[in-house]
């Protein structure tokens, strides 16, 4: 029987029960792909991420309950929470090494910087399918690593009550980024995340989809530093800048839980 640390983190938020929970396992060596799915299923979150150092460089997966992904911004947060909190780990910032190519996390004391790429877009026709899943017709329609639906009310992406079943049979994309301009001063914009095709309805907070939509409203609201909120029934917030192709998002996080797995 094997024995593995586990730890459950709330990220992008500084209290427990908001943000994402992501579960962090630290491996002193790669297990089976099998065997990293199996467990990502039994955590039933939204991401579960790995991790295994190689000198000075994390190498990192991530794994929903159905399939490993390319990115994963709150369980990256997690993970560097994790090796800088728990682990003692005593440098100003991580590098990860990762399908997504290397990623750095810095430790801004109060909380975490996360340095991603950005992810292009293009503006394309409006799909009936998609707005029928949504439950609303947005104004543009988007596409990206995943689809990006613009609309005119930041309410209406709020109120959203989308078909998950009929979303999640369109699978062109990973998701479905429902976005609008923010009413509140507090944000720029809003956002919500819909994944059902990977095995998530709705992502409670999102960092890789701010690598699309960090630059998406950079461009419309001529400004490179802006404050998002994801209206998810969780919520989070998230701070975010670009600088030439790289997307750089703060955020904070939490320890919920941590103990051993037994396989």
């Amino acid at each position: 029987m094997s024995v593995l640390p586990i730890y459950q983190i709330d990220a992008f938020t500084s209290e427990v029960f908001k943000g994402n929970p992501a579960a962090v396992v630290p491996l002193e060596a790669w297990l089976e792909d099998n065997v990293l799915q199996k467990i990502a299923m039994e955590n039933n979150l939204s991401e579960t991420a790995y991790f295994v150092k190689n000198n000075d460089v994390f190498e990192i997966r991530w794994f929903t309950p159905k399939n490993e992904v390319d990115l994963c911004g709150h369980a990256t947060l997690a993970s560097a929470y994790v090796i800088f909190e728990e682990m003692g780990y005593d440098k100003q910032e991580i590098v990860f090494s990762s399908r997504s190519g290397k990623l750095i996390v810095k430790n801004e004391g109060k909380g975490f910087e996360l340095d991603f790429p950005v992810w292009s877009y293009q503006e394309t026709p409006l799909q009936d399918n998609i707005s029928k899943a949504l439950g609303a017709s947005p104004k543009a329609l988007f596409k990206a690593y995943d689809w990006v639906a613009l609309y005119d009310d930041d309410q209406i992406v709020s109120n959203l009550q989308p078909d998950f079943s009929t979303l999640g049979k369109i699978t062109e994309m990973r998701g479905i980024l429902a976005t609008a301009l923010s009413k509140n001063d507090k944000y720029d914009f809003i956002s919500r995340a819909f994944f059902p095709a990977i095995g998530v309805d709705e992502d409670p907070v999102t960092g890789s989809a701010h690598c699309i939509l960090t630059p998406f409203w950079a461009q419309r609201l001529n400004k490179t530093e802006l404050s998002a909120y994801q209206a998810s029934a969780r919520g989070g917030e998230l701070k975010c800048r670009i600088v030439d192709d790289r997307v750089f998002i703060s955020g904070q996080a939490c320890l919920y839980l941590k103990g051993q797995i037994y396989i």
